[in-house]
């Protein structure tokens, strides 16, 4: 693996070779919250050879004092993988049509579950079909059962008592949510104290793919999210729920910067009452 993102080019390539270890299994995790079925879209068109991944019952766990999508139980993403075909040995590419927001929580889960080699594909579907990519409709068809064993603690993560320690926290929503002038989704708005705010939208240029790695360290740099903090342990990321922090951790990735993610992000933040709040600050 040369990075974090393939391209469209790069996967048609991969995907018209002849077949072998080193063609990737390719994994549909389109989602968006209060957005279309990812199923329906699926069905309607999809990277030939493509898999179906759920979000709420293979990305995530049910809802609850970890947040609106906690991490998933390790036995039910194992589970979900393999039957998606994966393999710990073979290379995945996975992608969504909502700019990655989703497609960077299985590279993330999968990255953090051991799997050496997963890539998200660079200006998500949009792309594919923009770029002449092949399209292949209907539902999933019979996949060989992959053997991807689950072994997590391969990425950084911290949990709600390590916050407020963590030098660089990055808050991956929208403006208006981290300032706590609007909060569409969570019961409290606002942000957790010290935090920076870098929206994920800022992490893609107009055609909707990934911005070149300088300008990424130019951004991440301006809140002070440097390689040299990413190598302390001191940057983290979070977002509402814990799967659009990872498009945050994701770009970093690009631009040489280590994050950890905290998984339960906002929505667990504000399930004890004790914990401090806040609702000012400026975006870079």
């Amino acid at each position: 693996m040369t990075g974090p993102l393939i391209s469209v080019d790069e996967l048609r390539s991969a995907l018209t070779r002849e077949p072998g270890p080193s063609t990737p299994t390719v994994l549909d995790v389109r989602y968006r919250t209060g957005g279309p079925s990812g199923p329906g879209e699926y069905a309607a068109g999809h990277v030939p050879g493509a898999v179906y991944v759920d979000m709420d019952t293979a990305l995530a766990s049910p809802p609850g004092a970890g947040g609106r999508h906690p991490l998933p139980d390790v036995a039910v993403l194992e589970a979900a993988m393999r039957r998606a075909g994966v393999c710990d040995g073979r290379p995945v590419v996975v992608y969504d049509d909502w700019s990655g927001l989703a497609a960077g929580r299985a590279w993330w889960l999968l990255r953090y579950h051991g799997h050496a080699d997963v890539r998200v594909l660079d200006g998500a579907w949009n792309a594919w079909v923009a770029g002449g990519g092949p399209v292949e409709t209907g539902s999933t068809t019979a996949v060989t059962p992959g053997d991807f064993t689950a072994d997590p603690g391969h990425l950084a993560v911290v949990e709600a008592e390590q916050v407020l320690d963590i030098e660089v926290l990055v808050d991956a929503r929208a403006p208006e949510r981290y300032r706590g002038e609007t909060e569409p989704i969570d019961p409290v708005a606002g942000h957790i104290p010290g935090a920076v705010n870098v929206p994920t939208s800022r992490n893609l240029g107009a055609d909707g793919r990934f911005l070149p790695a300088e300008e990424l360290q130019a951004l991440y740099g301006s809140v002070g999210a440097t390689p040299e903090a990413g190598d302390r342990g001191d940057v983290a990321a979070y977002c509402g729920s814990g799967v659009t922090a990872v498009h945050d951790i994701l770009a970093m990735e690009v631009a040489g910067v280590r994050a950890a993610l905290y998984p339960g992000s906002w929505s667990g933040w504000i399930t004890d009452p004790r914990r401090p709040l806040a609702t000012t600050s400026e975006s870079p």
